[in-house]
């Protein structure tokens, strides 16, 4: 049978416990997607997979800022990585928010009409170089939180899926079709459009730490630093000499 998987085999969702489980249960509800590809590709790694989920929905769901505005966040983001399957899932998600004319914009390779979601955009796709999104932002301060967690979490879920999901959202490219895309985002604008209680997924996280300055006082904090803590730990899995080439490359490395 086709996987939307690559180079991986990760456990079957129905065979999900603990804190795997309760994650997915968490994205039926708060994200309207039933064990989504993004995330079901790391299960095999419980520690990485609830940081991951926590940071993308204590940000992007939950986290302070307009929905449509932190989609299109997330939007620039995957195009600056040249992420398809994110586009088009941001696009979809961004008919779910009801601004329809937006996404088709989008979608046609167009820049937003209003002014505000197009500096966001360029904001975006700028954060792909280091040092290029400083402030001032393109959004109010008390919304930094929702904003720069929403990027950073699709700078790592860009990486994810790009090495290990294959590109088509929808079976046959289904979502190359405007009918196709609209359809999908209306049958999760309920969920989309619901607000979501902050905080709700930190229970799945090891003790993570207050996190950022940025993010202080917020479930944001403590997300992205499970995650980042997550992240650092996979050195551990190389000797000494692969852990130094890794750290030359992206020394090395402007965004390119």
């Amino acid at each position: 049978m086709p996987t939307p998987f690559r180079h991986t085999e990760p456990p079957s969702p129905k065979a999900a416990t603990g804190r795997v489980a309760e994650a997915y249960a968490q994205m039926a509800r708060d994200f309207g997607i039933a064990e989504p590809s993004t995330f079901v590709v790391l299960a095999s790694a419980p520690a990485l997979l609830a940081p991951a989920w926590a940071l993308m929905r204590e940000s992007l769901i939950a986290g302070p800022g307009d929905r449509t505005g932190k989609e299109v966040a997330a939007f620039g983001v995957s195009s600056a990585n040249k992420c398809p399957f994110c586009v088009d899932a941001h696009t979809v998600l961004l008919h779910a928010t009801g601004d329809h004319a937006l996404a088709e914009r989008l979608a046609r390779g167009l820049e937003p009409e209003d002014e505000r979601h197009a500096r966001v955009l360029d904001w975006a796709r700028r954060t792909r170089e280091p040092g290029s999104a400083r402030e001032p932002y393109p959004f109010p301060r008390e919304e930094a939180p929702g904003y720069l967690g929403t990027v950073l979490a699709f700078h790592f879920i860009n990486r994810v899926v790009s090495a290990l999901v294959t590109e088509n959202l929808l079976p046959a490219d289904a979502q190359r079709l405007r009918p196709v895309r609209s359809l999908a985002g209306r049958s999760l604008s309920r969920v989309v459009r619901r607000a979501a209680a902050p905080g709700a997924s930190l229970p799945l996280l090891d003790d993570p730490g207050p996190g950022p300055q940025w993010a202080a006082g917020t479930p944001v904090g403590p997300a992205y630093a499970a995650l980042r803590t997550a992240a650092l730990s996979g050195a551990g899995l190389l000797d000494t000499d692969d852990q130094a080439l890794v750290r030359r490359s992206l020394d090395a490395w402007g965004g390119a």
